[in-house]
């Protein structure tokens, strides 16, 4: 695929082996796009190893049913992670987006768009007629602008609870199975 920009992204499965890429790239991410939203120690010295024991769990985690494991997609450029979005069967039957992110200086380039359209993808391949869903802070007004571009409906708003015992307001976004393309 190549994005807007007239960089080639290449989108693939994430495995294992990723889960340093990922770490470094989530934890450079939430700096980024969080700074000033979230309290300043959660973006801290301790961040990246968090993000670092997070994926190693979350990728070496074996989730029995292929139908409820979870799925990273990977988008690379040159060999080099750039973006990544993780996708969790919800016993409700959705699947949340729990995490799309892009390199920080790589943003408004479209890879993000390139990985939300492949996440749709995804679980309309795999988990036919289920909708795909997504919390934001709402106080991430790029984020927000963005998912509503990419035509996610607002289906609520609450508080998210966040690793350090904070909470801060969130919406949440949904795109209904039958405008899921394969």
């Amino acid at each position: 695929m190549t994005n807007p920009s007239g960089q080639d992204v290449t989108i693939r499965v994430g495995t294992t082996e990723d889960a340093e890429d990922v770490a470094a790239l989530h934890a450079e991410s939430w700096r980024t796009a969080y700074a000033g939203i979230v309290p300043d120690g959660a973006l801290g010295d301790g961040l990246a190893e968090e993000r670092r024991e997070l994926w190693t769990l979350r990728l070496g985690v074996d989730y029995g049913e292929p139908a409820n494991t979870p799925e990273l997609l990977i988008a690379e450029s040159v060999g080099e992670t750039v973006g990544f979005a993780y996708l969790v069967p919800q016993p409700d039957g959705r699947i949340l987006l729990d995490n799309l992110h892009v390199r920080p200086g790589r943003t408004g380039g479209g890879t993000g768009g390139l990985l939300l359209r492949a996440a749709l993808a995804h679980v309309a391949r795999r988990h036919p007629g289920a909708d795909l869903y997504l919390e934001v802070l709402r106080a991430n007004a790029r984020a927000v602008a963005f998912y509503e571009r990419e035509g996610g409906l607002r289906t609520g708003a609450h508080e998210g609870f966040f690793p350090g015992g904070f909470t801060l307001p969130e919406y949440e976004y949904t795109w209904a199975a039958p405008g899921v393309r394969g």
